[in-house]
């Protein structure tokens, strides 16, 4: 095993999912940059509370046989439970490989005084890879985790016990929605101390701060909740720059006050599967003419929230409905992916249920107790 440190162990830790994962149609590989990006302390904010490490696993030919991370945020340790997490696992279809990957990150995560470990989950925030797919070995819309389903198996024989799932569910788009459904959305847009209106980049900064009102109010009361800075929130938008429509990227406001929103994406995949995770000059120049040449069928939302004294008056719905109304006269859309659902969220699955969304995926999310050692 050994620390990922020079750029030629860099280049093995981006390259090696390519060689485990060569005809397997279902992957696509992420952007070298996104992944660079979560290690690099000069782009991703984590770094100013928080550390992380990185390892390969090598062969006795020198071959890369595995990968892992761990990280420590200590904005989210506290109390009797000090937990870690780990991601970015990767390994060939060997349990005694990766059990020495786990136990290499567990024993780090330790002597910085960790008691249990999450994983896998990202150094930043949960909108992506974040968790094991264990359900709907499906192509990964962007940022998404895909696996090969045997690292079920090394979680689980390992000792991971399943903290929560997150539920990716899907809207088709050719079938009409719930009439209950629509007969409520309809009725709240109709009222008039709501209003709805989409993103503009002209006034970003505008929807940045109403983005970090929702969501700290949204999320208060969550396990482990740390409120969102707004560099975050900044840091996140420029990342979705080059795919983002303005125009399913919703706000909702009561009185002129915001009260909740949905962030929606095309699924850049769709775009990307072809650079083969490299962003050069050329492949820029490309993902610029697939941009304006190819039809993107699927969206995805990424995050939704509502303050909790708006919960269950519709608003949810409401905004939903917005993107319907917005992309259903395109045909050109055929599904959209309802995300990052946790069981533990009661009233948006409820909400999901509502749509007429169906399950597509299952991304789970485990703990590691030490003390079990």
């Amino acid at each position: 095993m050994i620390e990922v440190k020079s750029p030629g162990h860099i280049q093995e830790f981006l390259k090696f999912p390519v060689k485990l994962y060569k005809g397997t149609p279902q992957w696509i590989r992420p952007l070298d940059k996104d992944i660079e990006g979560v290690f690099d302390p000069e782009k991703n904010s984590f770094f100013n509370h928080g550390i992380c490490k990185r390892w390969l696993a090598i062969d006795e030919d020198g071959e890369t046989i595995g990968r892992i991370a761990a990280f420590i945020n200590y904005q989210k340790v506290n109390g009797k439970e000090r937990t870690g997490g780990i991601g970015f696992f990767e390994c060939i279809n060997d349990k005694q490989i990766a059990k020495k990957l786990f136990c290499t990150a567990k024993e780090w995560l330790e002597a910085k005084d960790m008691n249990a470990m999450d994983g896998p989950i990202n150094f930043g925030e949960n909108d992506k890879f974040w968790g094991l797919l264990v359900e709907g070995f499906q192509s990964p819309s962007y940022g998404m985790n895909y696996n090969p389903p045997y690292y079920i198996d090394f979680f689980e024989s390992y000792g991971f016990e399943k903290l929560y799932d997150q539920f990716t569910n899907v809207l088709k788009l050719d079938e009409p929605f719930p009439g209950r459904f629509t007969k409520i959305s309809d009725w709240v847009m109709r009222k008039g101390d709501y209003s709805f209106e989409h993103f503009t980049s002209a006034n970003k900064e505008k929807y940045f701060h109403d983005f970090k009102d929702i969501y700290n109010d949204a999320w208060n009361g969550f396990e482990n909740f740390v409120p969102i800075e707004i560099e975050t929130i900044r840091e996140s938008f420029r990342q979705m720059e080059q795919i983002m429509d303005e125009k399913i990227i919703w706000f909702a406001y009561y009185k002129q006050q915001p009260i909740a929103f949905v962030i929606c994406l095309p699924d850049a995949n769709q775009l990307l599967k072809p650079l083969q995770g490299k962003m050069s000059l050329l492949n820029k120049l490309r993902f610029i003419w697939y941009k304006k040449t190819t039809t993107i069928d699927r969206l995805r939302i990424i995050v939704m929230g509502c303050k909790q004294k708006f919960h269950n008056r519709g608003i949810e719905s409401a905004l939903i409905r917005c993107l319907q109304n917005e992309v259903m006269p395109r045909n050109t859309v055929k599904e959209i992916e309802l995300a990052w659902v946790g069981d533990f969220n009661k009233k948006m699955m409820a909400l999901h249920e509502a749509t007429g969304a169906v399950k597509a995926k299952v991304h789970r999310t485990y703990r590691y107790h030490f003390s079990r050692s």
